[in-house]
């Protein structure tokens, strides 16, 4: 289930970053270890999270995720390993939350980008995806939240 669409205005947000470029395939394979890596950087840097975790997507690609684990913060953190400091632009966007399980992100992610198209925005390249509410915070899937962002150009 999506909520109604909006248009919002973003402001850069810091955060801590992994980028990755991986198939398809392997995302369930990097995608909690690399939030390990973000969240042990942080914490022996003494830096807490400023938001929900992230990730950011640059191009979408059937066969290969290119994008960056984040966390927000509001302190710099310093490079360590393959944690860097990054952060999601200021955009204007399209935006919008999905309850439930990841399982579902492809198919919520196709009617909100039908959402776009219906009301003649035309989307950048990129998007990404704030983990409101997640397993951690339950085994029903139904209580998880997941906030969709798509920039839109002009």
């Amino acid at each position: 289930m999506l909520d109604t669409p909006e248009i919002a205005q973003t402001e850069v947000q810091p955060a801590a970053v992994i980028r990755l470029t991986v198939p398809r395939a392997a995302i369930r394979e990097v995608m909690g270890p690399g939030l390990g890596e973000i969240r042990a950087a942080l914490a022996a840097q003494g830096i807490a999270a400023a938001g929900p975790w992230f990730t950011h997507h640059f191009r979408m690609d059937p066969a290969v995720f290119d994008f960056e684990i984040g966390v927000p913060v509001a302190t710099p953190v310093v490079a360590a390993g393959r944690v860097q400091p990054g952060q999601l632009p200021t955009s204007r966007v399209a935006r919008t939350t999905y309850h439930g399980g990841y399982e579902g992100l492809p198919a919520a992610w196709a009617e909100f980008d039908e959402w776009i198209r219906a009301k003649r925005h035309k989307p950048a390249t990129d998007l990404w995806e704030c983990y409101i509410t997640g397993p951690e915070s339950g085994f029903d899937p139904a209580g998880w939240r997941t906030q969709l962002n798509r920039p839109l150009v002009g």
